[in-house]
């Protein structure tokens, strides 16, 4: 029997997953709301197939999600989340080739399509997907100059330091709610994905300087 083993912390978006896996025949879904919690699941139930939206997941990089995939070997994995980027699209999809891509704007067929090949095991890739992987050109994401605001360029800094949203809140007498957003704009602004790109992103820009790191 199927399991689908739903990652995603948008109770709307929960609602109609499930539904639209009743439609296709699949009766068990369950849900994870933290990474430990999906590698539990995983190791439960290793023939799952797991509907993530990684934007609003846990995994604190692209890498972290690709490794818990790789652990899971038996499981195949459909991205379904309303933003992700080039980049992680194209390196996502040419590293592992049992992980499915649809948006949250796509039509429900759509949707209830890569639902179905991604239970079955069969590759799926939506068409905004498919036209990243065939086009030769790599948009380069990190082009300067992005207009980032004063209060994003200080986070930005922050993050280039290393420290942890809720540090960054406590340091700056900012809510965690605050950085929180203003990190997500930065990320969505400069098309990226983890922090690794960001502290790329902050030298180029002249916002960090790596020698902060031995003052």
């Amino acid at each position: 029997m199927k399991i689908c083993i739903l990652a995603d912390n948008q109770f709307v978006t929960n609602q109609g997953i499930n539904a639209l896996c009743k439609e296709i025949g699949i009766e068990i879904v369950t849900q994870a709301k933290t990474m430990t919690e999906l590698q539990e699941k995983l190791n439960a139930f290793p023939q799952a197939f797991v509907v993530l939206d990684y934007a609003l997941f846990d995994f604190a990089s692209m890498q972290q999600m690709l490794n818990v995939k790789a652990a899971a070997k038996e499981s195949c994995w459909l991205l379904f989340s309303n933003e992700l980027s080039e980049y992680f699209l194209r390196h996502v999809l040419l590293s592992d080739p049992a992980i499915n891509v649809v948006m949250k704007n796509d039509m429900e067929e759509d949707i209830r399509l890569a639902l179905q090949h991604t239970a079955d095991g069969i590759a799926y890739v939506c068409e905004y997907a498919e036209q990243i992987l065939q086009n030769n050109n790599l948009a380069n994401t990190h082009t300067l100059p992005v207009h980032l605001t004063a209060m994003e360029k200080v986070i930005l800094h922050e993050i280039a330091m290393g420290k942890t949203t809720k540090e960054i809140a406590y340091e700056k007498n900012l809510s965690f709610h605050t950085v929180n957003s203003h990190r997500k704009n930065i990320f969505r602004k400069l098309d990226i994905n983890n922090v690794h790109e960001a502290v790329k992103y902050a030298i180029r820009a002249g916002i960090f300087d790596v020698a902060e790191y031995y003052i």
